[in-house]
């Protein structure tokens, strides 16, 4: 077996920045962004955490071409400094850096400011660095209070919107579970989401109880429909993928009896409404579509 090839060189090297060519141009929004005021303050705080990735252009001796870091390379620029460390590729290709990289979930943040919040980082600083008010980083100590362990644990690598999780504590630790369950399975942790199943919970369920104002009749008829939704929706989804495999097996099939020239001119003589519509159905290059 051959050995593998890595991927960079061993060592981290300094490059001057004008020696540091982008691969792509950053579009003018991207500067008033939250991404790239949150990279800014950063490394204004601590510096480059991540390396820029680059690879070195053939015949010019000094100069690489970035394959990956053009907003942390251009806060660098802005901010004055002349050089950046940077980690050599041993491949000019730059479609797979962080667009593989799995973002860090709220969960996991709040985790980690807790943790440098108790190895005696002070919160100015951690504010300064995620470019967020102190009072944000002293609300993250009773962020997740309230919500038990097992709904942390199911979500504590998910997307899951601030909101949806003050939703979490309004309802009682069994109910939590099932909430969590039901975004994880439907991949949706927005707030809307949450609010909608906050609402379809059912009184017993609830931490307090319902408003005054709202009907009884309302609620019983939401809870009800929402049971059917949730049930209904646990059957798609064990049913999902052998669909999905009907569906791509008939595409395949259609596929080729199309590329037969009798069956084709038969049905563009006969049937060319129908021709018409099954080559729609071959050309679908996903179900999303």
């Amino acid at each position: 077996m051959s050995p593998v090839k890595p991927a960079f060189l061993m060592d981290a090297v300094t490059l001057p920045l004008d020696r540091i060519r982008p691969s792509r141009q950053l579009k003018p929004q991207v500067k008033t962004s939250s991404r790239y005021k949150m990279i800014e303050a950063s490394v204004r705080e601590l510096g480059v955490i991540e390396p820029l990735i680059v690879y070195p252009e053939t015949g010019k001796t000094g100069f690489h071409t970035l394959l990956d870091g053009h907003v942390r390379l251009e806060v660098l620029r802005e901010l004055g400094q002349a050089t950046a460390m940077c980690l050599v590729s041993t491949d000019d290709e730059g479609c797979t850096y962080n667009h593989r990289v799995n973002r860090i979930a709220p969960i996991q943040e709040n985790r980690m400011i807790l943790r440098a919040i108790e190895a005696g980082v002070p919160e100015e600083r951690i504010a300064k660095a995620l470019n967020v008010t102190t009072k944000t980083i002293r609300e993250s100590k009773n962020r997740l209070n309230g919500i038990c362990k097992e709904a942390i644990e199911t979500l504590k690598d998910k997307p899951i919107a601030e909101v949806a999780l003050r939703s979490l504590k309004k309802v009682k630790p069994y109910r939590q579970i099932e909430m969590a369950g039901l975004m994880t399975m439907s991949n949706t942790f927005t707030a809307s989401y949450a609010k909608t199943l906050l609402a379809a919970t059912p009184s017993e369920q609830l931490l307090d109880p319902p408003k005054p104002d709202t009907r009884p009749e309302q609620i019983s008829k939401l809870e009800s429909e929402m049971r059917t939704v949730e049930r209904d929706f646990v059957m798609l989804e064990e049913s999902y993928s052998r669909d999905t495999l009907n569906l791509q097996v008939a595409r395949a099939y259609l596929k080729t009896l199309l590329q037969n020239a009798r069956v084709k001119r038969y049905l563009s003589q006969k049937h060319p409404e129908l021709e018409a519509q099954l080559q729609k159905v071959v050309d679908v290059d996903s179900l999303d579509a």
